[in-house]
């Protein structure tokens, strides 16, 4: 069991609730963060998490004031910072990259990207002036963080990105003992990704039912990474449904 602090993004459903109950089984005191207080309410009532040992916190994270009153919320209720799992996410529609909308790029942009940035940085300011000093930020990127679906760019886009973000957070949280990794998830059985036991679309033009995997593997990945002593890091790790058809996609 652990005394430690760990903040999750997109913690009322899918594998944001999956990890943040794999925290909270674990001894770790977790604020939950994401845009419905109900749905952050039930993930904590399903841990059947006390109150001392949980902290939801409505979030924006595409919101600077609103990020920075996250991150506030959990220092003055818990003291630090130990881990960081940015996990809040969006995908835009599936449709054609010339017929893709300026506010729907934005979105994906806004939420996936910039989200992590604004977080990381609340993140930092935490972990470096803490005493003892550091931290751990795990960032969840995706099998899209290698290679493309069709009909994803802003999705694709915004994890490509990601990868440049965990390598420069990496970098650059060294001197403070801030060591950051990335997990690259494929079809973990999440609402999200339901529609891919029915069928999605294919490289080659076809529709074809993919493969999932549940979700606490997900959750068991992260919670090993954020087990590790901060002078050893999980750089990049991928857990996916075995037979999906990533390997081959290009």
């Amino acid at each position: 069991m652990t005394s430690k602090v760990a903040l999750v993004t997109g913690a009322g459903s899918g594998v944001g609730r999956a990890v943040t109950l794999a925290f909270l089984k674990d001894g770790y005191k977790v604020v939950l963060a994401g845009r419905r207080q109900d749905a952050l309410a039930e993930t904590i009532q399903l841990a059947g998490a006390s109150a001392d040992q949980a902290l939801a916190v409505p979030t924006d994270v595409t919101d600077p004031k609103s990020v920075r009153a996250l991150f506030d919320a959990a220092k003055a209720r818990f003291g630090r910072l130990d881990v960081l799992f940015n996990n809040a996410g969006v995908s835009a529609p599936g449709v054609p990259l010339e017929d893709l909308t300026f506010e729907q790029w934005k979105a994906v942009v806004d939420t996936n990207l910039t989200g992590p940035f604004l977080c990381t940085q609340e993140a930092f300011r935490i972990m470096k002036d803490q005493d003892p000093q550091g931290g751990r930020i795990i960032n969840n990127g995706s099998i899209s963080a290698h290679v493309p679906r069709p009909n994803s760019a802003p999705y694709t886009a915004t994890k490509h990105a990601i990868t440049g973000l965990t390598r420069s957070t990496s970098l650059d949280g060294r001197k403070y003992d801030i060591a950051c990794g990335q997990v690259d998830i494929g079809n973990a059985a999440t609402d999200m990704a339901s529609k891919m036991a029915k069928g999605v679309p294919q490289a080659d033009g076809s529709i074809k039912p993919e493969p999932l995997m549940d979700a606490t593997h997900v959750a068991s990945t992260v919670l090993m990474m954020a087990s590790l002593p901060l002078d050893a890091n999980v750089q990049f790790v991928t857990v996916m449904a075995t037979n999906m058809p990533f390997i081959g996609r290009g």
